[in-house]
């Protein structure tokens, strides 16, 4: 008999179940574990297996596929919240929320298996453009500076001399 760490599932197939009538989230127990550790229980820090205390999270970090169809409508936050989090690595979403022990330990039954850690997408971060460092892309900045500068100063100066114009006119 197999049991449930046995199954491995390609990414594109956990990402299939996205909807209400069958949802699975990818979850990864390194992050329990390292808070685990972070709160001064070392007695896994080398465990390569699945502890008794520790039946949601695993030392490898390989992320877990868990099928929360039957849940849905018993989640405390709504079942639209579980939904959202499907068809990505939804460890951060869970873990922000700070989820009790029970919740934690109410995670085993619903465990269909793993995902296959290569097949998950990489992470897109937001990168900033990158400044050019030429002269000639800095140019009309530089030349949008003076005119900011020298546009106020001309009117003033023309304004100035209209006044001194009509003055002497009088």
């Amino acid at each position: 008999m197999t049991s449930n760490l046995d199954v491995v599932h390609p990414f594109e197939e956990v990402a299939k179940h996205n909807h209400k009538g069958d949802c699975w989230l990818i979850i990864s127990g390194k992050m329990d574990l390292l808070n685990l550790l972070r709160a001064g229980d070392r007695s896994h820090e080398q465990c390569r297996c699945s502890c008794p205390n520790l039946s949601t999270r695993r030392v490898d970090g390989r992320f877990k596929v868990y099928d929360v169809t039957s849940f849905l409508d018993d989640h405390p936050g709504g079942d639209e919240v579980l939904i959202t989090a499907t068809g990505k690595d939804a460890t951060d979403d869970f873990e922000d929320v700070g989820h009790s022990d029970s919740a934690r330990e109410m995670m085993s039954k619903y465990l269909v298996g793993e995902v296959d850690s290569f097949t998950i997408p990489a992470r897109e971060y937001y990168k900033p453009p990158s400044k050019a460092s030429s002269a000639s892309n800095q140019s009309p900045g530089i030349l949008a500076k003076i005119m900011q500068f020298l546009v106020p100063l001309l009117i003033l100066g023309l304004a100035f001399a209209l006044r001194q114009f009509t003055k002497k006119d009088q």
